[in-house]
Order: C-alpha cells, then structure tokens, then sequence
C-alpha cells in the first residue's frame, strides 16, 4: 500500500515537471523584451571586441608554438 502511494507520487512529479517548465518559460519569455538600438550596439561592440581578442591570443599561441615546435622536431 506504501509502495503504491509513493509510485504514484513519482508519477505525478514526473508528470508535472514539463509542464511546470513550460509555465516557468511562458513567464521568462513574458519578462523578456527587446533590446533598443542603443543597448543592441551596446552588444555588437563587446561581442566584436570579443571575437577580435580571441583572435588575437590564438595567433599569439600559434606564433609562440611555430618556432618551439621546429625546434623540437
């Protein structure tokens, strides 16, 4: 009877848990709004600064690792 109780807790978890995530993202999506003009530029000027760093450090690495590697070889 006790094993019964809890499988069926189990179930209805289980069964709740999509739709609890669905309700909790219906309600970000609800608080979400579009960026403006200003804070969209905002973005594309720390995402470019971004990508031109890592840029940068990889072709340090690679000229670093070009030299070191002929002299190993």
């Amino acid at each position: 009877m006790a094993g019964e109780k809890t499988e069926n807790n189990q179930m209805e978890k289980a069964m709740d848990a999509p739709l609890e995530f669905v309700r909790e993202g219906n309600q970000f999506l609800s608080k979400c709004k579009k960026p403006d003009l200003k804070e969209y530029m905002k973005i594309i000027r720390a995402v470019g600064i971004g990508f031109v760093a890592v840029g940068i450090i990889g072709y340090a690495i690679k000229l670093i690792h070009i030299p070191i590697r002929y002299v190993i070889v």
